[in-house]
């Protein structure tokens, strides 16, 4: 019978959870251990999201970063600050229209970037741990079928969103 959260019983009599609160469950609980991963480097999963966009994207204008990450300009412009006091990206004036400034990842921010796609591969591994390489794939393979049918952002993290308020 189901419960509060979509329970169920399952075949030894311990309940078990709906899907959804399972996603919520999981991906709050992922959520914080990869910002305690990166911590450690002195960055927040909003820097390692910009950073993701960047290598994806060099010389977008933070305006554009914003649009790619769906948050107001101004959450950007703040974050765009303090990774560049950190000396990981700089704003340099476009040629064509000098009001603009073309955001880029420095060589030490290059350095960063790659520590920070190893500590999302150890991340997602150690996660996953209890899945085997096939269960891996089909399990993002189902999970990219519903971001894609509730419109989700490709590979970006909805807590950007949350930031237009």
């Amino acid at each position: 019978m189901a419960g509060e959260h979509g329970d169920q019983q399952n075949d030894v009599g311990k309940p078990r959870s709906g899907a959804a609160f399972l996603l919520a469950q999981i991906g709050a609980h992922a959520a914080r251990l990869f910002a305690e991963r990166i911590a450690g480097l002195g960055l927040t999963p909003a820097h390692a999201g910009i950073f993701r966009i960047l290598s994806a994207t060099p010389g977008m204008t933070q305006k554009e970063l914003a649009a790619a990450l769906g948050a107001l300009p101004n959450r950007i412009v703040g974050l765009v600050d303090e990774l560049q006091d950190k000396g990981l990206i700089e704003r340099r004036v476009q040629a064509q229209d000098r009001r603009r400034h073309a955001l880029q990842i420095t060589e030490a921010g290059r350095k960063m970037n790659d520590a920070l796609g190893a500590a999302a591969r150890n991340h997602q591994a150690a996660l996953l741990e209890a899945l085997t390489e096939e269960e891996r794939a089909q399990l993002a393979s189902l999970l990219q079928r519903v971001a894609d049918q509730q419109s989700l952002i490709p590979r970006v993290h909805p807590g950007y969103a949350r930031s237009r308020q």
